[in-house]
């Protein structure tokens, strides 16, 4: 039997306030897609950056509803930030009943579409089948499986250009009081997925062109993000962004705009949580 994930699609922060988010991260230097409203019974809306092979999507509540009501329950209990990891998969369907046979769990599968503005002032629709892994096969935060049915209406062209020199996700980061064990735990969530172990930091390799998720105890978190506020990020989620940069620079000239004093790391420079809704962001080169 073959594993149907193939690695990290996209990855999405749910905040309290949808477009003072989009406005921080807009002062980050990325260029955001105009706000994508869900349906009346979905409640939310989202923003999108994008970057050739993945992305990073804003998740905010617009008004409660019965479907959001997990949602809402999700963001009081753990707090805004980095919540949701969603894989790469060719067929949500297929991947639901490959995953089965290999005793891995998932529930929710599912369709749906929402409107998206694209650039000549039209409308076109991205339509999407996920399907989620039961949360007692997650660590940490959530992670489902997206499959894309318009990519053209998702990776449009002028939004992958950001003022930062942004092309990539880098890494996903958590904090974990049993990282080696809960690196162990996601690893099986990935047809690629594998473990290696320095230093105390656990990185799991999730597939072929494909950001690394990695997970650290709190001391190691507060030593590889020097002066970031951790109690600001997610409680029990996700907790830093690492973003791939063509010109380092130009990410620390976004910032110096910004009025933010990066955080110096050893890879790059970063901007703490309380800029960036809840997630550490960190710009290293590609």
């Amino acid at each position: 039997m073959t594993h149907p994930v193939k690695g990290i699609d996209h990855c999405f922060a749910l905040v309290n306030d949808l477009d003072d988010a989009a406005k921080q991260f807009a002062a980050l230097g990325f260029t955001l897609s105009p706000r994508g409203t869900h349906s009346e019974s979905k409640g939310t809306a989202n923003y999108t950056i994008m970057f050739p092979q993945d992305y990073f999507e804003l998740l905010g509540i617009l008004k409660p509803t019965e479907l959001n009501a997990a949602r809402r329950a999700t963001l009081e209990r753990v707090g805004q930030g980095l919540h949701a990891i969603a894989c790469r998969i060719d067929d949500a369907e297929a991947a639901a009943k490959a995953l089965a046979d290999l005793g891995i769990t998932t529930e929710g599968l599912g369709s749906f579409s929402r409107p998206v503005p694209l650039p000549d002032g039209s409308e076109g629709v991205a339509a999407f089948s996920t399907v989620s892994f039961t949360a007692d096969q997650v660590p940490l935060g959530m992670v489902f499986m997206c499959e894309h049915k318009t990519r053209d209406t998702v990776w449009i062209p002028e939004l992958l250009t950001h003022a930062n020199t942004a092309c990539g996700l880098g890494a996903i980061l958590a904090m974990s009081d049993t990282p080696a064990e809960d690196a162990a735990g996601f690893a099986r969530l990935w047809a690629k997925g594998a473990v290696t172990e320095a230093d105390g930091v656990f990185t799991v390799t999730t597939g072929d062109k494909s950001a690394p998720l990695v997970l650290m105890s709190p001391a190691k978190m507060a030593e590889t993000y020097p002066g970031a506020d951790l109690a600001a990020t997610t409680r029990g989620a996700l907790t830093a962004l690492r973003i791939k940069v063509a010109d380092i620079e130009a990410a620390k000239a976004c910032l110096d705009k910004a009025g933010i004093t990066p955080l110096k790391t050893a890879a790059g420079i970063a901007a703490g949580p309380e800029h960036a809704a809840g997630v550490i962001v960190e710009f290293v080169p590609t």
